[in-house]
């Protein structure tokens, strides 16, 4: 995890440039650097480091020996970098999993060395002899890139949103910051004058296709069948390789441990292949929510079933309220849900960075997305329909849960990592038949949890917790958090705003008080950038007037007291 920022155009003093990179700065705490480029007119990069490879020459941007034209700046993972190193013969400088992209661009280019990446990355190239300047984003958005681009050509690129924001107010322009789309590739010609034309913008992959690097997977080749026991081993064998690939660090790796299956299968397999790794110390666990929340409970015994080290981190009500205008400043958006769930993520990473050493984080993320795990999926109308509606969830995740991960990790200098949005595992599942995959028995993610039946992974009752949005599940049953904040939030909006809110926000208009006061703090601090989220989340298939799983007919209790 680091914040990249490059801008190509502009003709701003570069002091005035270097100030709006730094907004970012809380990406990469361990080094900054900001570039311009010798021999370009108005061309600069900017990169705040957070060390996790390769600690002598992993700053950016990168630059090798061999490609003295090539200038890379990029934030992510490249997991299969020594695999392509062999399988093509590449002399690589330095042990930077990046390095792999200047060699990949450099023989095939920027599409090819796109797909053949298994990680997550989102990267700003700049090839100075062929003039031209590349960007690109993982499948699924885990890592975030954010674009401006004008009518005569200036360039913009962030990691937040926030990076750009003062370049539009100074430009007096109509143009917006929008998210660069994952899977995508996009190709600039660069002119003489630092301005750029768009030349190529396609996707390098599709989520429901097998990525190109499978071919060199450790994994190897799986059986085709689909016969029910042959699919749940592909699956087990799939996700552990998602996890181990992921222990490539030099820094103290932990997990967020909710109690919830997802993260749980995380967390379980992270302590056993880090045992067989050798690692010299114990995975740390983290757990957050009220003294009596049911995630705090389920964790516990969890924790206690693996053999973590495991910190509970309890907060209140009160705590959470008082957090919501910062976690709103951090996402960048004003959905309901996304901003709910995000303040105990927020909370809990703030206490990974001041309390302890782990810095690469990993979680459950995706896993609700690819196996249906949404309670909402038991009212599809057929087994197509939630099919399809997994892939929309897939696509989107950039908007909603992978923002959220990211940047309430990202607030602290944490590097977050999500097995269940490994390429391989994700193109796997979503080639399976559709009925496989539904809801079965009354149960979602039925074939996730059948699948580690009679692993002893972890406890029974665990593998088969019914979904309990996070959001939720950092609260007690007696009270959810969503009913403490609209309670709050009551006193503070009118009810004359609320009749008046189409005519305010005319885009995505709130619908409560609460979403009316998420809204208003947004504006106060990103006015005129409303059109970052397209649209809410919300449930399908079923009348809903709440994003909570908790408000919603259908909802079951657990009960692990």
């Amino acid at each position: 995890m680091c914040g990249i920022w490059a801008m190509f155009g502009s003709d701003e003093c570069l002091s005035s440039q270097c100030a709006n990179a730094v907004k970012i700065a809380h990406r990469g705490p361990d080094a900054f650097r900001f570039e311009n480029i010798h021999g370009l007119a108005n061309c600069c990069l900017g990169f705040h480091r957070l060390a996790i490879l390769d600690q002598l020459h992993g700053m950016q941007p990168l630059r090798v020996k061999k490609f003295p034209f090539l200038w890379l700046c990029y934030n992510g993972e490249i997991y299969n970098h020594l695999t392509l190193k062999k399988q093509f013969g590449f002399d690589c400088q330095t042990e930077v999993d990046g390095e792999i992209l200047l060699h990949l661009y450099d023989r095939f280019g920027v599409e090819k060395a796109a797909a053949l990446l298994d990680g997550t990355f989102a990267f700003v190239l700049l090839d100075t002899r062929e003039s031209k300047v590349c960007l690109g984003r993982d499948t699924y958005g885990v890592r975030p890139l954010f674009r401006l681009l004008t009518d005569d050509g200036l360039l913009g690129v962030s990691s937040e949103a926030k990076g750009l924001m003062n370049v539009v107010r100074a430009l007096d322009t109509r143009a917006k910051v929008v998210p660069f789309l994952p899977s995508h590739f996009q190709v600039f010609e660069l002119k003489t004058d630092g301005k750029v034309k768009s030349v190529q913008f396609e996707p390098f992959h599709q989520c429901t296709d097998a990525p190109a690097h499978a071919v060199y997977d450790t994994a190897g080749r799986l059986p085709t069948s689909f016969d029910e026991n042959v699919v749940k081993g592909n699956i087990r064998t799939l996700f552990e390789n998602a996890v181990r690939k992921r222990l490539m660090a030099n820094r103290r790796i932990g997990c967020l441990l909710s109690g919830g299956l997802d993260s749980s299968l995380v967390a379980a397999t992270l302590v056993k292949l880090a045992k067989e790794a050798g690692l010299k110390y114990p995975i740390q666990t983290f757990a957050i929510g009220t003294e009596d929340s049911p995630d705090i409970l389920a964790a516990r015994k969890v924790a206690t079933y693996i053999g973590s080290e495991h910190h509970e981190v309890k907060f209140t009500a009160e705590e959470g309220i008082r957090a919501v205008e910062k976690v709103i400043v951090c996402l960048e958006t004003y959905d309901i849900t996304t901003i709910r769930a995000s303040v105990g993520m927020y909370l809990v990473s703030k206490y990974i960075r001041e309390k302890t050493d782990s810095v690469v984080i990993f979680s459950g993320e995706g896993s609700d997305e690819l196996t249906q795990g949404y309670i909402y999926f038991h009212k599809a109308p057929s087994a197509k329909a939630g099919a399809d509606e997994s892939v929309r969830l897939l696509k989107e995740l950039y908007l909603f849960d992978n923002l959220r991960a990211d940047r309430t990790t990202s607030a602290y200098g944490l590097e977050l990592r999500v097995p269940f949005l490994d390429h391989r595992l994700t193109a796997y599942y979503l080639s399976l038949p559709e009925e496989m995959r539904n809801p079965r028995h009354g149960m979602e993610k039925y074939l996730l949890r059948d699948s580690f039946r009679d692993s002893k992974l972890i406890p029974d009752e665990i593998l088969w917790r019914r979904k309990e949005a996070f959001s939720d599940g950092v609260m007690s049953l007696n009270k959810s958090w969503y009913i403490f904040l609209e309670e709050h939030i009551g006193s503070l909006v009118t009810d004359d705003q609320m009749a008046n809110a189409p005519g305010t926000f005319p885009h995505n208009a709130p619908f409560t008080k609460e979403a009316y006061y998420f809204r208003q703090v947004f504006e106060k601090h990103y006015p005129g950038h409303a059109e970052l989220l397209p649209h809410f989340w919300m449930p399908r298939w079923i009348k809903a007037t709440d994003p909570s799983a908790r408000s919603l007919s259908i909802y079951k209790l657990n009960n692990y007291n």
